[in-house]
Formats: structure tokens, C-alpha cells, sequence
């Protein structure tokens, strides 16, 4: 997650919303752990970091980053062996592009999904 900017905030005629990039980072990850042949998130250097320095990252492997008003996402996943990886990117991006503009009235510029690797099914 970017460290540059804690905090999306809006502001209309009744006051300001301001909304934690850790949310949007926890909603973008339920997204993802809902489409059909991801097997999780994977982590990445960031967030190792993180829980090494003691912060807790409820969103590994997800990187949020404001550009204007908009939202850019950066995501790390495990796909299970078996489904197709373009396929089941493109369901990523629909999902979290969703899940975030209705969620919190920003908009998604952007969804970029990076496999980090395949699980297999365990042996029986």
C-alpha cells in the first residue's frame, strides 16, 4: 500500500468522507477472493515489511494508489491450477472495479492483476 497518502477524502455540500486506503485495499482483496479459481493473495515485499515492523496488513498482496480522483489497484494472487489466466483476470478486474465504485463512490482507473503463482490440488 501506498505510504504517501493514508486517506481518500471527499467532500459535497454536507461535509467530508474521508476513507482509509486500508479499506479500499480490504474491499479490492474480498473481491478477488471471491472469483472462482483464485486461491489467495500473494504477498509481496510491502506487506512483509509491514508485519516484520508489527503493522498488521489485512489486504497483502494489494497496493492502492490515488491518481487525481481516481483509484488505481495493484493486486498479487494465487490462481488454482486447471483455470485459464486470462479468463479469471479479466473476473478479478471486473469484480474489484465494482466492489470499490460501489462501495465508496470512487472511481477505478485501473485494475492490474500479476499472477505470483498456481496452487495444485493436494494428492489424494
Amino acid at each position: 500500500m501506498s505510504d504517501s497518502k493514508e486517506y481518500v477524502s471527499r467532500s459535497d455540500e454536507m461535509g467530508s468522507i474521508h476513507i482509509s486506503e486500508e479499506v479500499l485495499a480490504v474491499i479490492a482483496a474480498a473481491a478477488v477472493l471471491e472469483v472462482e479459481g483464485v486461491s489467495g493473495l500473494a504477498a509481496n515485499l510491502g506487506s512483509d515489511i509491514a508485519e516484520l515492523l508489527g503493522k498488521k496488513n489485512l489486504a497483502k498482496g494489494v497496493r492502492i494508489k490515488m491518481e487525481e480522483e481516481k483509484v488505481a489497484v495493484e493486486l498479487s494472487v494465487l490462481m488454482t491450477y486447471g483455470y485459464t489466466i486470462p479468463e479469471i483476470g479479466h473476473a478479478i478486474q471486473d469484480g474489484v472495479k465494482s466492489a470499490v465504485e460501489s462501495m465508496t463512490g470512487l472511481e477505478v482507473s485501473a485494475v492490474d492483476v500479476n499472477v505470483g503463482g498456481i496452487i495444485f490440488p493436494p494428492k489424494a
